[in-house]
């Protein structure tokens, strides 16, 4: 089972929105660990780690969010794998 690490960098309306907390949660269900930060810059950067099926699946999730985010780029690369414990936010 191939198992991957990608960092994301998401642009748009995705702080303030709940954005991390639903990544989190979208996380969780797939079994990608890694985290989910604000930036200063009003972007959001995603670490996503773990089967490269479920990891692939987040990364299409992001261009959408929640409900309230307005996500206009998603950018993706991959890093190497260290494969976290869990799923934070910070």
């Amino acid at each position: 089972m191939e198992r991957r690490c990608v960092k994301a960098l998401v642009t748009g309306k995705v702080q303030g929105v709940w954005y991390r907390r639903a990544t989190q949660e979208k996380a969780l269900q797939l079994g990608v660990t890694g985290h989910a930060r604000n930036l200063p810059d009003g972007r959001v950067e995603v670490l996503m780690c773990g089967r490269a099926e479920a990891v692939r699946e987040l990364g299409e999730w992001l261009w959408t969010g929640p409900p309230d985010a307005r996500v206009t780029h998603v950018e993706l690369e991959g890093v190497e794998a260290h494969e976290p414990d869990t799923f934070t936010t910070g």
